[in-house]
């Protein structure tokens, strides 16, 4: 039976990890996600878990160490923020091209420079291509029942990938809400034993992981590696599908907030969702038919998904929480407007960029976007396109 409590997202995701148990996990001390590592080897010093914790020198050291874990055949995971998850930028790579399962703990926090170690998405979408399945969390009860769907999305044979779990430094890490918890043995039952096929340390079948390949091969370990994302959505969705039925609780690919009728979306992710379904109930209440479009995944990209949720609305608001440095717009909306036009979706879209560096995300700030969106459409009023939301004068 589920029991209520109240904690942080750093603290919600470590009572999920010792709950799944993991065999390894490899760790170095990066803000703001240095609380899971050291709550994680608490929890092994009380004797409340077993799993192997490994000091390392660095974050490409910890993800060696998961890779080399995993690849022996153990269940396998790390956590790290920011420049961090930057320092892991071969070792990311490798984890996907391998099809090693294991899972990272991902707390968002902005990229140098210059230097902050506030919340922004710049680290999880700088890592964006490099093969990963990526499920963003808006609070801290995402943030704990994502990880605990994590494994069973990367151990599924037709998937085999591995994880990252986001969720919003400081904003969502450090912050205490409410949170339902499970029973340790219906997460152990859900979660299930790891059983790799394939692993190091199986004697009398020996396997080599990570070989070089020639070009005769690198193309169709590409395209392998692809149409194992592409199954992914189908997993997610049935993982989840399977965790309601335990939980109560009901995931997707995306979240439709009061979309059924909307003529204005916003679409969003992480912690900065509660702010704009705040507005949006606010504009309801005022007869505004608006909605929010809170994406979960990012990887894999549910495209055509999105272009028909999107497809009644007369204009959307695509909103990143990352610079992409391409004077063209954010990563989220390079993919929903390729998306839309692909899926012959033709609505209007205005990008807008806000919370850089942990700048604020307001009410207010919802509202005026909303509001550009019914100018345009109503008055023919071109908002600024790639627009930053706060930015000082």
């Amino acid at each position: 039976m589920a029991r209520k409590d109240r904690m942080s997202g750093n603290e919600a995701t470590a009572y999920a990890i010792r709950q799944v148990n993991p065999d390894v996990m490899p760790a170095f001390p990066i803000t703001p996600s240095t609380e899971i590592p050291q709550m994680v080897s608490n929890y092994i010093a009380n004797g409340q878990m077993d799993t192997e914790f490994i000091p390392v020198e660095s974050e490409h050291s910890s993800m060696s160490a998961t890779i080399g874990a995993q690849a022996a055949g153990a269940r396998s995971l790390t956590a790290t923020s920011s420049a961090g998850l930057a320092l892991m930028w071969e070792e990311l790579l490798l984890a996907a091209s391998n099809r090693m399962p294991c899972v990272l703990t991902l707390v968002n926090r902005t990229l140098s420079g210059p230097i902050n170690i506030n919340c922004d998405h710049t680290d999880g979408m700088g890592a964006r291509d490099t093969g990963w399945i990526q499920i963003y969390a808006e609070n801290n009860q995402e943030a704990y029942d994502n990880f605990i769907m994590a494994y069973p999305i990367a151990e599924n044979k037709e998937v085999r990938l591995p994880v990252m779990v986001c969720q919003d430094g400081f904003i969502t890490s450090h912050a205490v809400e409410n949170i339902e918890l499970l029973e340790d043995e219906q997460v152990k039952n859900f979660v299930g034993e790891y059983e790799p096929e394939e692993y190091l340390l199986n004697p009398g079948k020996p396997i080599a992981v990570g070989p070089y390949a020639i070009s005769n091969y690198v193309m169709e370990a590409r395209k392998a590696q692809e149409m194992a994302l592409e199954k992914s959505k189908e997993v997610i969705l049935q993982v989840a599908a399977d965790f309601e039925k335990m939980a109560g609780r009901h995931y997707g690919l995306f979240e439709e907030y009061r979309c059924e009728d909307a003529d204005y979306i916003m679409m969003i992710m992480g912690s900065a969702a509660g702010t704009a379904k705040e507005a949006v109930d606010a504009l309801r209440e005022q007869g505004k038919k608006v909605g929010i479009l809170k994406l979960r995944v990012f990887r894999p990209f549910p495209a055509k998904e999105i272009a028909m949720a999107l497809k009644n609305c007369k204009a959307a608001a695509i909103m990143d929480r990352c610079e992409s440095y391409n004077t063209n717009g954010g990563p989220l909306a390079s993919e929903v407007n390729a998306a839309l036009f692909r899926n012959k979706v033709m609505i209007e879209t205005v990008n807008y960029v806000y919370g850089l560096g942990g700048r604020d995300f307001t009410v207010n700030h919802v509202f005026d976007v909303f509001n550009e969106l019914e100018q345009l459409i109503e008055n023919g009023i071109e908002p600024e396109q790639y627009q930053y939301i706060g930015l000082r004068k």
